[in-house]
């Protein structure tokens, strides 16, 4: 393995080529769309896209907010074959802070958010929607460190208050909010490739999904691979008004297996696969992974932002991964957010320029420069990486923030 040291402004870059390939076996999670701690991530992520619209639109700028802190707490139903009710509202505690005026203008914090949840679950679980109980604790307090002199008022504790968009640091320099590390790497594995897409055939707006109106959303799959085969355990809920009674549950059943055999051929040919569906079951007791919405958080499951799916939409503990919360973050300078999406998008970029594997990892320091990281390493599998390339893609990644946000905000990027 050879090592490369170089400097970009303030940064330093490592690089090393000639690392170890991954080894072969593969711990690989997705939580489908309707999972409580999914709901959570992509319910932060509505919010701060939704506040940062409305803000760059009025103002010309987005105003500091956070919403990342986020939590649902699970309600309490009643299930029977051919129907069922929600007897318990799941309630939604929006933590986080935000700017509530700009100048003399007062933004409409409250109601935005009371109108995005709603709006969030009608969209994601329908059945859900009229029965909120949605709680606020978003402030405007400034962060620590202002330090209060005679005839002086430090600058950040503006930073939720301004007077006008002029007051906001980073319209005249990006600066990191935050000590932190973004993780990425490249490429998936079609192993991992699998599990993502097995998720989002039961989970999304799949023509499955469709087709089979009694599949829930709240989907989860946990696979494991040593190179030769894989197991692969499933959660697949069914919705009870579509279920007629304990032999549609188990035919159900049969009709996932199936279709996941179907995919395995499909998507992994020649690897022997061993499937197992909603393990708790006790059918001749009618336990079963029957639900009225489709999703857990219906009967006392909670969420929590940054429990979910990486910025990747997968949860690898074999490799390279870090545990920040990304969804709900502000877009503008939060490297929790930002050094993870382009430490991802670097090292996909790396994995085609050199055709093998490639590790990314940014980190920040509080107040450095956003797109001069404290410490930049890479690691790459091929050991003739030409190294001035490998430094270009870098410098074009770390200059790209500014587009990076745009696309975040007007094109809602998919976090997870």
């Amino acid at each position: 393995m050879q090592h490369t040291t170089r400097t970009l402004g303030r940064s330093r870059i490592v690089i090393e080529t000639g690392t170890q390939r991954p080894d072969a076996t593969a711990i690989v999670e997705r939580k489908g769309l309707g999972h409580p701690d999914t709901l959570a991530d992509h319910l932060a992520e509505r919010l701060s896209q939704q506040y940062s619209r409305y803000t760059l639109e009025r103002f010309g700028a987005v105003l500091h907010h956070n919403f990342d802190k986020l939590a649902l707490l699970g309600g309490a139903s009643e299930v029977h074959y051919g129907g069922g009710r929600m007897t318990a509202p799941v309630r939604v505690l929006v933590n986080g802070r935000a700017a509530r005026s700009c100048g003399a203008e007062r933004i409409p914090v409250d109601d935005m958010v009371v109108s995005t949840v709603r709006a969030f679950f009608s969209e994601r679980l329908p059945e859900v929607a009229d029965h909120l109980d949605i709680r606020l604790h978003v402030t405007s307090n400034s962060s620590p460190g202002a330090v209060l002199t005679d005839g002086h008022t430090p600058e950040r504790t503006r930073w939720f208050a301004p007077r006008s968009v002029e007051d906001l640091r980073e319209r005249r320099t990006l600066l990191s909010n935050d000590t932190s590390i973004g993780t990425g790497w490249a490429p998936e594995s079609p192993f991992e490739t699998f599990v993502r897409e097995l998720a989002d055939h039961f989970s999304g707006h799949s023509a499955f999904t469709k087709e089979h109106g009694w599949c829930g959303s709240d989907v989860k799959v946990m696979g494991y691979f040593d190179g030769h085969r894989a197991d692969v355990v499933l959660c697949v809920p069914q919705k009870s008004a579509h279920v007629a009674g304990r032999a549609a549950y188990l035919e159900n059943k049969q009709t996932v297996l199936d279709e996941c055999r179907c995919l395995a051929s499909d998507r992994l040919p020649g690897t022997p696969v061993d499937f197992r569906l909603n393990v708790r079951d006790v059918p001749h007791e009618d336990e079963l992974y029957l639900t009225y919405t489709g999703s857990s958080i219906e009967s006392g499951d909670e969420g929590v932002v940054g429990r979910g799916n990486r910025v990747n939409g997968l949860i690898t503990p074999l490799r390279p991964m870090n545990l920040e919360g990304a969804n709900g973050k502000n877009p503008v300078y939060h490297v929790g957010k930002l050094y993870n999406l382009a430490a991802t998008r670097l090292a996909r970029s790396l994995h085609e320029e050199t055709g093998g594997h490639a590790e990314v990892h940014l980190v920040s320091a509080t107040g450095q420069a956003l797109d001069q990281p404290w410490r930049v390493l890479v690691r790459l599998s091929e050991p003739d990486s030409q190294i001035d390339k490998v430094q270009l893609l870098i410098e074009q990644v770390l200059g790209s923030f500014p587009e990076l946000t745009h696309e975040i905000v007007q094109d809602g990027v998919v976090l997870s």
